[in-house]
C-alpha cells in the first residue's frame, strides 16, 4: 500500500475501479495518443486535453506490467517522461506499475530523528558482484552490527546503459532497470526497514543525462537562461515553468511516499536555479515537512553544495529555504589536506591545523574570507547552528571517484592515519557519513564510468575526463570511463571476510560507532555542550562533550611526533576507553595514562600521546559539574 493514500497524479496510475489513467504534460504537441503495447487492451488511444498543456484518458483493461510509449502529433513516439519503470533501457517503452501489489512488512516504521543518522552511501552497482538492490539486503545485518543506522543509495534514476554513477538519469521516477527496477528497491527499503536501518535516496534535480532524454519533445523543461557543468538548467523560472516546478515537488513526494524513502539527498544545490519568491528548494522544505505531518513520519531532506551557504537550513523566519540539513565539504578538504599535505586543486585552500580546528568550531572553514582556488571570497557564517545540520566525512563519492585514479584514502594513508581520520570523522560533533568499503580500508578504486550507447558523447566525456585531470597526482593513464574493465575495477569486496590490517580498520571502525552510541556525550550536538581547544604548534586538538553526568575528551594528535601535551579536566575521575595507538590497533602501545584525575589540584597536567593517534576519556560527574570550558 502507498504510505497515506498519496498518488503521482502523472505517467500511468493503475485505477482501482480497473483500467489505468494516463496523463503527460505536453504542451509542445497539439496531440498525444497513447500506444498500449502488450496486455489486454493493445491498440492506440487519442488523449484528451485537459489545457494548459496537460493530456490524459483512462483506458480500460490496462494493468501492472503492460507496456507503452505515447506518439506526439509528428508521429514520433517516446517513453513518458514520468514513467515508473523502463525496463528496457531509456529509448525504449515504458511498464505500468501498481504500487498497491507490493506488500510492505516494515512493521509500524516510523524513521529516525536527524541526530541519530550514521550514514553509509552505497553505489548499487559497485557494492556487490551482483550490482543489484536485492544483493545489497543480505549485507545488511553486517551494516546494523558497523553501526550504522542510514543507507544512502547513489542516484537510481535510470540511466543509460548498465554502467552509471546515477548522475545522468533521464526518468527520475523508474528505479534503474538492472538494479531490479521498482520492485528490487521496494523489496530493499521494506528490508531496511525491518532491520531500523533509514534510507537516504540521492536526488538530481538540476539537470537531467545527456542521453535518452526526450522531454523537449513535450514541452519547456529546460531554459538558456542558465546553464549547469552537465549541460542545460532545468526551467524553473522562466515561462511554463510551473509544471517543471510540479514534476519535481511530485518526485520527492513520489520516493518519500510510493518507495517510503526516509530522506533525500539534492544533489549539487546551487546549481538549481530558481528566482522566484518560493523556490523550489523552500517548496520542496514546506511539502515534505507537510507529509511529515501528516504521516507523523520522520523525513529528512540533505542539501549538498559547496557554497558554504547556511541558509540552505535556516528557517523561513530567518529567510532561508528550511533544509534539515547540509553536506560540508570543509570538513574533508581540511581533514584530507593536513593528513595528506596535498596542494593541488581545491586543496590549495587548506592544509593548516588551524583550519581542521575551525571547522570542529563552525563546520565551514571559509566563512567569508579569500579563497586562492577560487579567487575570490567565499562562504559565510554558520550562525551557531547545532552539528546535527551537518554531515562530515573523510571520503565520498566525489571525493574519491572525481580524483585521476579514483584512489581512496587506504591507497595513500598508513594504518595510523587512517584511524586518526575515521575517528576525526565519527567522534565529531556532526552527523559522520562513511563511503562504502572504507569501514575495512577497501583498496579497489572509485572509477568514474559509463555506458552510453552515442559514441560521439562517449568521446566528448573522454575528452573531458582528461582535459579535468591534466595535472593529476597519480601515475598511469586515466582510465577510459566507458570501457568495462573500469566498471568492474570499482566493485568492491564487503562479502569476503577481512583479515589482517583490514580486520583492524573494520573493529576500529566498530569501537568507534560503539562509543558513539553508548556515550551520552557524544550524542549531543549543542555548541554550548562542548568545549573546543587547539595547540598549533603541536597540531593536537582537543574536543570536549558533555551530557547530563557524562563527559567525555577526545585528543586528536595531527603530528608526526610523540610528544607530551597539557590537559585540564573537570572534577571526576576520567577513564581511557580507546586509544588508536593501542597494540590491539596495531599501534606502538599506549603512553597515554589508563585514568586521570580532574579538578583544581590536577590542572595542566602533562600525558604523553603518540603520532597521528585518537584518545578518549571518559567519565561520570555526580550532579551534573562539567566545569569551565
Amino acid at each position: 500500500m502507498v504510505a497515506g493514500g498519496w498518488r503521482v497524479e502523472l505517467g500511468a496510475t493503475v485505477l482501482k475501479e480497473g483500467g489505468t489513467q494516463f496523463r503527460v504534460w505536453a504542451p509542445n504537441s497539439k496531440t498525444v495518443n497513447v500506444l498500449i503495447l502488450s496486455g489486454k487492451a493493445t491498440g492506440t488511444v487519442a488523449m484528451q486535453p485537459e489545457g494548459k498543456g496537460y493530456y490524459s484518458i483512462t483506458v480500460p483493461g490496462v494493468a501492472d506490467g503492460d507496456r507503452y510509449l505515447y506518439q506526439l502529433e509528428s508521429g514520433s513516439t517516446f517513453p513518458d517522461p514520468v514513467s515508473r519503470f523502463q525496463p528496457e533501457g531509456v529509448h525504449e517503452p515504458s511498464q505500468v506499475v501498481d504500487p498497491e501489489q507490493f506488500l510492505w512488512t516494515e512493521e509500524g516504521w516510523q524513521g529516525i530523528p536527524l541526530e541519530q543518522y550514521r550514514i553509509y552511501e552505497i553505489h548499487v552497482g559497485t557494492f556487490t558482484r551482483e550490482g543489484t538492490f536485492e544483493a545489497v539486503i543480505q549485507h545488511l545485518d553486517y551494516l546494523v552490527d558497523l553501526g550504522i543506522t542510514a543507507v544512502e543509495l547513489m542516484p537510481v534514476s535510470q540511466c543509460p546503459g548498465k554502467r552509471n554513477w546515477g548522475y545522468d538519469g533521464v526518468y527520475h521516477f523508474a528505479p534503474q532497470s538492472n538494479y531490479g527496477g521498482p520492485e528490487g528497491l521496494r523489496r530493499l527499503v521494506n528490508a531496511c526497514h525491518r532491520k531500523g536501518l533509514a534510507v537516504v535516496l540521492d536526488v538530481v534535480y538540476n539537470h537531467f543525462g545527456p542521453e535518452g532524454c526526450y522531454l523537449d519533445r513535450f514541452g519547456p523543461y529546460f531554459t538558456n537562461k542558465y546553464r549547469t557543468p552537465w549541460g542545460r538548467a532545468m526551467n524553473l523560472d522562466d515561462a511554463d515553468s510551473d509544471p517543471v516546478l510540479e514534476y519535481f515537488l511530485c518526485n520527492a513526494a513520489y520516493w518519500l511516499t510510493e518507495f517510503r524513502f526516509d530522506a533525500l539527498r539534492l544533489d549539487a544545490v546551487d546549481w538549481i536555479f530558481d528566482q522566484t519568491p518560493k523556490p523550489l528548494l523552500r517548496r520542496l522544505a514546506d511539502e515534505i515537512h507537510q507529509h511529515r505531518e501528516r504521516l507523523g513520519r520522520e523525513f529528512c531532506l540533505f542539501a549538498e553544495n559547496d557554497t558554504n551557504d547556511v541558509r540552505l537550513i535556516n528557517s523561513p523566519e530567518k529567510c532561508g529555504f528550511g533544509l534539515d540539513a547540509q553536506w560540508c565539504d570543509n570538513f574533508h578538504h581540511a581533514l584530507r589536506a593536513l593528513l595528506t599535505g596535498e596542494i593541488t586543486g581545491y586543496y590549495e585552500d587548506f592544509g593548516q591545523f588551524s583550519q581542521l580546528q575551525k571547522a570542529f568550531e563552525e563546520a565551514f572553514v571559509y566563512t567569508g574570507q579569500y579563497s586562492r582556488y577560487r579567487r575570490r571570497r567565499h562562504g559565510g557564517p554558520t550562525e551557531n547552528h547545532p552539528g546535527s545540520q551537518f554531515v562530515v566525512f573523510s571520503q565520498n563519492h566525489d571525493q574519491v571517484g572525481n580524483r585521476k585514479c579514483g584512489d581512496r584514502l587506504s591507497a595513500t594513508l598508513p594504518l595510523s592515519q587512517l584511524l586518526l581520520a575515521a575517528a576525526t570523522v565519527i567522534l565529531s560533533p556532526y552527523l559522520p557519513l562513511l563511503f562504502m568499503g572504507e569501514e575495512y580500508g577497501e583498496r579497489a578504486p572509485f572509477h568514474y564510468f559509463i555506458d552510453h550507447t552515442d559514441l560521439e558523447l562517449v568521446e566528448l566525456v573522454r575528452k573531458g575526463k582528461h582535459e579535468e585531470h591534466a595535472s593529476g597526482i597519480c601515475e598511469g593513464d586515466i582510465p577510459d570511463p566507458a570501457a568495462e574493465s573500469t566498471f568492474e575495477e570499482s566493485i568492491i569486496d564487503v562479502a569476503t571476510p577481512k583479515e589482517g590490517e583490514q580486520a583492524v580498520i573494520l573493529a576500529f571502525y566498530r569501537k568507534l560507532f560503539a562509543l558513539r552510541t553508548g556515550l551520552p556525550a557524544l550524542q549531543v550536538f549543542q555548541r554550548d555542550s562542548m568545549a573546543i581547544a587547539g595547540l598549533p604548534e603541536q597540531k593536537v586538538l582537543f574536543l570536549r562533550r558533555w551530557s547530563g553526568e557524562n563527559s567525555v575528551l577526545c585528543l586528536f594528535s595531527y603530528s608526526n611526533i610523540q610528544q607530551e601535551v597539557p590537559v585540564d579536566l573537570p572534577q571526576g575521575n576520567w577513564e581511557r576507553v580507546l586509544d588508536s595507538s593501542g597494540h590491539q590497533w596495531r599501534g606502538p602501545g599506549e603512553e597515554a595514562p589508563e585514568r586521570l584525575e580532574g579538578g583544581e589540584a590536577e590542572r595542566h597536567r602533562m600525558i604523553r600521546i603518540n603520532p597521528f593517534s585518537v584518545v578518549v576519556y571518559s567519565t561520570t560527574t555526580s550532579g551534573g559539574d562539567h566545569g569551565a570550558s
